[in-house]
This record gives C-alpha cells, structure tokens and sequence, in this order.
C-alpha cells in the first residue's frame, strides 16, 4: 500500500493490470492496458499520468509502462488481496470461479487487512483440520444446494478419525520431514525453519511468515529452477538453492 496516499479503485485496478502484463510480456503497452480494462486507450493515458506523478510506474506517452520498485509493491499487494478473497470464495463457500473473480475485484479495494489475514487464516486452518478438507467443503456446497448434509454427524465424524489415523499411519511410514525444493507442485508443507539469512529469508520475514505458516508448491520450472511457491496469500518465486534452505513439514 502506497505509504501516505490513498489510491482510488480505478488506480489500484490499473496497477494490477499493469503488473499483470509485466509479467507475462515483461513491458505493459497502452493497447494492451486498456484491452485487459476493458476501457479506451485516452482513459489509460490519464491514467498512467496520475501513477506517474505517485512515483509508481515509469512512462512516457507513447513509450512503453514499468512498475517503479513502489509501485510493484502495491500492486503486488493488490494481487494479494484479490487472490485471497477469491480463494476463500471458491475453496471454502464453494462458489464458482466467475462469481469468485466478480466479488474479489469489487472487494478488494476496501476489504480490512485485519479481516484479509484472518480469512488466510482461516483457509490455511480449514486445509489442514482434520475435520476440514475437500470433504467438508463438498458437504457444505450439498447444504447450500439442498438445505441439508451429505451424512449424518456421528457418520462424519468416525471417517474423520479414520482419515486421521490413516494419515499419521502414513507419516509414520514416510519422512515427515523435508525441504521445500522436493515437495512437488500441488504438495503443501508447514514451515518448520529458515537457515538461510540471505534476501529469501528477508523476503519471508516480510510476508510475516513464522514456523508453522502453510506454504504450498504451485509450479516447478522443466529443470526444476526456479519453483513458484504461494504462502499467505503471496506468490513466492523461489531459486532451488533457496528452497532448498527451508524446512517443512508435508500435510
């Protein structure tokens, strides 16, 4: 968040289309911009000024658009906010993803982070839960669906326990332990440790990461460097020697 400015919607909007094409096509164009909004290109124009003179992207008319290194911050920070909304609509309250995408772009701009940790919180909490789960969330979408539950209590309960042991059976079979740079894309671990005291450890730090935060491996490159991670809600591009460096604890 922009430090003693308020950013309106509109700009928020644009900054997190701007970082958007960045990544993809490494520049962000005029056209491209006001393609991805859905808006003319002299609205982008405007537009870019007033980011300009903010000290958040670099442009001149005509020219091509970067993020300065504050304005990559906050729309980072705006990336955040829409993808954890989002997550929480579709993973827990089993909404679907074009209605999940609707709510979290007009949510977004005004959700508390008090209330924006919780909900990260409160996913982590539900994936890792016993008694949480895919299971769980397909009860409740059969509740919404039908005013009633898939099983009865007691029923719910026993395969939960079941599930339980089955796990700590398989975790007694297996090393519980183990470093980030082997799990593979769609394995989760909590954060046990950090040797490293490098740019990746600040990098973490700064996300308010601490041992037993959830951390989930997204997509690994072909020759297994760099690995995408996603952890409280931020996306984390970490090298494998980084990786390598943290210790987790496979869910």
């Amino acid at each position: 968040m922009v430090t003693g400015e308020t950013l309106t919607a509109s700009m928020e909007d644009y900054l997190e289309a701007i970082c958007h094409l960045v990544y993809e096509k490494q520049v962000a164009r005029t056209k491209d911009i006001a393609k991805s909004l859905k808006v003319n290109c002299s609205s982008v124009t405007g537009a870019l000024r007033s980011l300009t003179e903010k000290n958040l992207i670099n442009y001149e008319p005509y020219g091509l658009v970067t993020l300065t290194s504050k304005g990559e911050k906050t729309a980072r920070d705006v990336i955040r906010r829409h993808e954890v909304l989002r997550d929480f609509f579709v993973k827990v309250l089993s909404v679907n993803k074009s209605d999940a995408e609707i709510g979290a772009c007009k949510m977004e701009h005004v959700i508390p982070y008090s209330i924006l940790e919780r909900l990260v919180n409160f996913v982590e909490f539900i994936e890792v839960c016993p008694r949480g789960g895919t299971d769980w969330i397909k009860n409740f979408d059969h509740y919404c669906s039908h005013g009633k539950t898939m099983s009865h209590c007691e029923k719910c309960i026993s395969s939960c326990l079941n599930d339980l042991d089955k796990k700590n059976h398989e975790k007694g079979q297996e090393k519980m332990e183990t470093t980030l740079d082997k799990l593979k894309p769609g394995q989760k671990g909590k954060i046990k440790k950090i040797k490293g005291r490098g740019q990746v450890n600040k990098r973490i730090v700064d996300m308010g990461v601490t041992p037993g935060t959830l951390i989930s491996v997204e997509r690994v490159a072909p020759l297994g460097d760099p690995i995408e991670t996603k952890v409280k809600g931020y996306h984390l591009s970490l090298r494998k020697d980084e990786a390598s460096t943290i210790t987790v604890e496979i869910v």
